[in-house]
């Protein structure tokens, strides 16, 4: 979730003060994606450059010189956007686990089935935590178990991926497979042309 999208749609809901708007965001994410209250007032700031929020100020006796936000019309209609947006999967994201994945392939394919089978380990490990997770949440927020959920979905959908490599990997003729370049044998095979 993009944090000015999501200060957006917390706006939407009426004015609020920095600090405020980062514990809102908090809980809405179900605690996941913890925000410096610094990031809160630099994302408000853009906001305000960008004719997307306003600021007002508040009057009062808890604390009479402090920075209200409000949407403006144009924030409402990029947020209306952002609700709309279809994420694009091309180019895919940039995944860590993908990128190791196909780096370790250019070292060679025993290498990268070593790296396919401990990732494998490890995630199997943290989806086992993960289930557990989620059969522990008694009373936690709607919006914690969705985030755990999510979190078992994209392990689960990591593992299918592994394997996948994996299966190619295997089946890949040997003169296909990819042995691991270093400066000097390209150097080697440069001296011998």
């Amino acid at each position: 979730m993009a944090v000015r999208e999501g200060l957006l749609a917390l706006l939407h809901e009426g004015p609020r003060y920095g600090y405020q708007l980062k514990t809102e965001f908090e809980a809405a994410t179900g605690g996941v994606w913890p925000l410096n209250v610094g990031q809160v007032y630099t994302t408000l700031d853009r906001l305000e450059r960008d004719g997307l929020v306003e600021v007002r100020g508040v009057e009062g006796e808890t604390a009479p010189s402090q920075k209200t936000y409000a949407i403006t019309v144009d924030g409402v209609a990029a947020l209306g956007e952002w609700w709309e947006a279809v994420p694009s999967d091309d180019p895919p994201p940039r995944d860590e686990l993908m990128l190791k994945v196909l780096m370790a392939i250019e070292r060679g394919d025993d290498h990268a089935l070593r790296v396919i089978t401990h990732q494998r380990t490890v995630l199997l490990t943290l989806l086992q935590a993960r289930r557990k997770e989620r059969r522990a949440a008694g009373d936690e927020s709607l919006a914690a178990r969705l985030v755990t959920d999510a979190l078992v979905a994209r392990a689960e959908a990591d593992l299918r991926w592994l394997d996948t490599c994996e299966e190619h990997l295997q089946r890949r003729p040997a003169s296909a497979t990819s042995a691991p370049t270093t400066a000097s044998s390209t150097s080697t095979r440069k001296a011998s042309r």
